[in-house]
């Protein structure tokens, strides 16, 4: 019995950092976040976010490049919850460097995660785990022509 226990213990301490340590990554949709509720709700009107790419007003003034790096806690939630939850928290945290910096936009956001950039107009990059998920994005805050 007290073998069984011994190796028990053994599997748990080696086996358990592996089943905890999963980071997938996925790409999301941007729109389907920005469609939900939450999303409606808690992002500022007055504040544009540009994806990648997406066409944009010519912008007067630009206030500089800025990154937010978010986590947010991924247990008991399925990875496409999660990834939406953290991408509001990363877009939060944008739009509030744009109000502080004194602009109305923020232009050219990408996916920023460890270093690699992921850009694109409809799809962000996030990774999930079993006890955490992350967004990271950069972006530049500008005001624009209206």
């Amino acid at each position: 019995m007290k073998s069984i226990s011994i190796i028990l213990m053994s599997t748990l301490l080696f086996i358990s950092p592996y089943a905890y340590s999963r980071n997938t990554t996925l790409i999301m949709s941007i729109q389907e976040a920005l469609e939900t509720p939450v999303f409606k709700e808690r992002l500022d009107p007055n504040i544009s976010f540009y994806f990648g790419e997406q066409p944009h007003p010519k912008p007067l003034q630009s206030f500089g490049k800025f990154s937010s790096n978010k986590k947010t806690n991924a247990f008991n939630k399925s990875d496409e919850k999660a990834c939406s939850w953290v991408l509001l928290s990363a877009l939060l945290s944008l739009q509030d460097r744009a109000r502080n910096e004194g602009g109305n936009a923020i232009i050219k956001i990408t996916s920023y995660y460890k270093k690699k950039t992921y850009s694109s107009t409809s799809k962000y990059e996030c990774h999930a785990g079993a006890i955490m998920a992350g967004v990271a994005l950069s972006g530049e805050v500008v005001t624009l022509a209206e």
